[in-house]
């Protein structure tokens, strides 16, 4: 909860208006109890003028009670309201910027529900806790103090039982937050298979799987129901023992203001007054039970927020002295690199070339070879384990990010398209001119068929580009790639869409439009990378061949066997 009250505290002073109008509000409505009590008592039999008086003196005050509470909890929503949008924007700023490891260990579905589900829990607490946690404790001491004047003995009685109250709310309410931190993480679990059979449907229904998805689904959605049932029985327990011990405390009093009423100690429109502030008091009661059920959500949630939001940059910018600059003409060289995901096998290891300006590399191998795991490592998305990376002699771990990540251009494996038109696709909110989005579409051979549409630039494409073909999607994203002339093209696996003519007349429009850009592309097709400079076989994270075109065919038997295997050894150009 320190994240949440760090955030809070740009509010306070907004909060303690609105607290002194909620305390004014209360203590109005507390007065109502006391003034009926006055009336009857000692103003029936009077005169009708005072009794219009006081009567009217009632009806201010529940009006101005009521006008004060509507203005607090307008304040109290504001205020919720602004804390939840700074609390998600700095959230999803951090989610953006968390390293792949750190996005790795959360879970997209963890973290998307975080955003969403847990800051809502968050807001839907802050805004109760300012309505109905300064309304109830009000009408709790205030009604206690005012009944230990009007009649100690009966107060007592009520006193006596607020201790069994509250130690019942605290040992039950401290099994709720790990209980709620459980169910948020079946939450996670459950928006995990949402979030693939969403991403997947046209595949699900292609395959006829509908059914195989709705039991892995109920699967998901058994287990949050447990978990949700066991914290609601848990914290339900409130409920029931508040009533028992508040009705318990009611039948005390009744009885003994009989008694005293009998005796003469005590007197009947005390009574009448004394059973409205019980009354208050056990409705402030009950919302203080829905406060702590309230509670151990947020605190649930809080936490959970914090661990992203306090997530330590694990991805930072070296000195030169750690990792000092070597002497190289290359553009980008891999010196003797070795990684691994989780520290256990080697994903890649011993890598090592050297890759010159303007020039060309192609990557190729068998799927879970390596490919995707080098481009990773270029781009910093995870450091190396032992070696180095180079870019104009640079170690990449001393490279700012902002200077780092401006030298790329990139069209990676799953990339994203977003519902707006194809031009701010494109462009991709930076700063690039009409012409420069079109030079982009026209390398990139996306051109005539964005042309062909009535609406052209302006054609609106839906979530993740639903409502064009794999292919022309693929071109979208090869032209956001190229769009501002990057140092460092990466092209991974984003040309498998593409038909032999196509591909070949991309390959060649990025040879003659980009000649001072190196490309890098990671290929399943030996057409795609044929013409590269160099070119890189991976297997298992090793490489077993590094050359040209020419020299792979006669030195890499695997190499060659890919080779025949798509074309036969022929190409079309």
């Amino acid at each position: 909860m320190k994240t949440v009250l760090r955030y809070l505290k740009q509010y306070y002073g907004r909060m303690s208006v609105g607290l002194l109008i909620k305390i004014t509000g209360c203590l109005l409505e507390l007065m109502l109890p006391y003034i009926l009590s006055h009336v009857l008592g000692n103003i029936i039999g009077r005169e009708i003028s005072e009794i219009a008086f006081w009567g009217g003196l009632m009806i201010l005050c529940a009006g101005l009670g009521c006008l004060c509470n509507a203005i607090a909890n307008r304040m109290a929503a504001k205020v919720s309201c602004d804390f939840s949008e700074a609390l998600r924007k700095d959230l999803f700023i951090k989610t953006l910027r968390l390293s792949a490891a750190q996005t790795d260990r959360f879970t997209i579905p963890s973290l998307e529900s975080r955003i969403t589900t847990d800051t809502y829990h968050v807001h839907n607490f802050i805004n109760r806790m300012q309505r109905l946690g300064v309304r109830a404790p009000i009408l709790l001491l205030g009604g206690i103090t005012i009944t230990l004047f009007m009649d100690a003995h009966l107060s007592l009685v009520m006193i006596g039982i607020l201790p069994f109250l509250f130690t019942a709310i605290f040992l039950i309410s401290r099994k709720g937050v790990p209980l709620y931190a459980k169910v948020q993480t079946s939450v996670d679990g459950m928006v995990r298979v949402v979030r693939e059979d969403m991403q997947g449907i046209r595949v699900i229904k292609a395959l006829s799987k509908a059914d195989y998805e709705h039991r892995r689904y109920d699967v998901v959605n058994r287990a949050l129901v447990k978990d949700e049932t066991r914290a609601g029985v848990i914290m339900g327990g409130v409920n029931p023992v508040m009533t028992m011990f508040m009705n318990a405390g009611s039948v005390a009093v009744i009885a003994l203001a009989a008694v005293r009423v009998s005796a003469g100690t005590s007197r009947p429109e005390t009574i009448i007054a004394f059973m409205q502030y019980f009354t208050q008091i056990s409705m402030a009661m009950m919302s203080v039970n829905r406060m702590f059920v309230m509670y151990t959500k947020c605190a649930a949630s809080a936490e959970r927020i914090a661990e992203v939001l306090n997530a330590e940059e694990d991805v930072t910018v070296e000195s030169k002295e750690s990792y000092p600059d070597t002497l190289s003409d290359a553009h980008i060289v891999f010196d003797q690199v070795t990684f691994s995901y989780k520290g256990k096998i080697n994903n890649l290891e011993n890598i090592s070339f050297a890759l010159s300006k303007g020039g060309s590399l192609g990557i190729i191998g068998a799927t879970g070879s390596g490919k995707s795991t080098l481009i990773k490592l270029l781009l910093r998305f995870y450091d190396v384990c032992h070696g180095a990376v180079y870019i104009n002699g640079e170690d990449i771990r001393t490279i700012a990010k902002d200077r780092l990540y401006g030298m790329f251009g990139s069209a990676l494996q799953n990339d994203f398209l977003y519902a707006d038109t194809i031009e701010e696709n494109i462009r991709f909110g930076r700063d690039l001119t009409h012409e420069e989005v079109v030079r982009a579409a026209t390398i990139a051979q996306a051109d005539s068929f964005i042309t062909g549409f009535a609406d052209g630039y302006g054609h609106m494409l839906s979530s993740h580009g639903t409502n064009i073909s794999g292919g022309q999607k693929q071109r979208l994203l090869i032209s956001r790639a190229i769009a501002a002339c990057p140092e460092i093209l990466i092209l991974d696996d984003s040309s498998s869409a593409l038909d032999y003519k196509t591909d070949a007349a991309l390959r060649k429009a990025l040879s003659e439009n980009l000649q001072n850009t190196t490309v890098v592309t990671v290929a399943q097709r030996v057409s795609s990378v044929k013409d590269c400079d160099l070119i890189i076989v991976l297997s298992e994270g090793r490489i077993i061949g590094i050359g040209s075109h020419d020299v792979l065919l006669s030195s890499c038997e695997e190499y060659r066997e890919i080779s025949e295997s798509q074309m036969g050894g022929a190409f079309v150009e």
